[in-house]
């Protein structure tokens, strides 16, 4: 992989492996979010989608993720609105915005840890949507800054 494609390539000019690589690790995109349809504000919360392993902030089943949950968000410049459910720190929608990758990035210091270092993260956070009442999905609101 090229040093800093991110830097000189548009998303759309990325491939499989880069795209791929983009991804901070942080599974903030696999917590439950909750849109205000008056505003389209859209607020996290801290209950996690069942295929996450919150204490590896991986999906249990990530290529097959999409078919065994409905609500999966599958990033993809086909679809941009998308990008305003991401977090602000998100390297996807950063590119999208053109603004820079935040520097705990694990592509700009080296270390996939990085995410989880600058608590950026879902880890210690998430609880898994198996032990929640989902009708209660409010009351587990979040405040997610997505400061760089």
């Amino acid at each position: 992989m090229k040093e800093k494609f991110w830097s000189t390539k548009a998303l759309s000019e990325m491939d499989h492996a880069e795209w791929e690589a983009l991804c901070d690790g942080c599974a903030l995109c696999c917590l439950h979010k909750i849109e205000d349809e008056e505003t389209q504000e859209v607020f996290y919360t801290r209950v996690a989608c069942h295929q996450l392993d919150i204490k590896k902030c991986q999906c249990k089943n990530y290529a097959q993720r999409t078919q065994l949950v409905k609500d999966c968000l599958q990033i993809s410049l086909d679809n941009e609105q998308m990008f305003s459910w991401l977090p602000k720190s998100c390297a996807y929608r950063c590119l999208h915005e053109n603004r820079p990758l935040p520097k705990w990035h694990p592509l700009r210091t080296g270390r996939k840890k990085s995410v989880h270092q600058a608590e950026m993260s879902i880890k210690n956070l998430a609880i898994s949507e198996s032990n929640v009442n989902m009708d209660e999905l409010e009351e587990y609101i979040i405040h997610i800054t997505g400061e760089n």
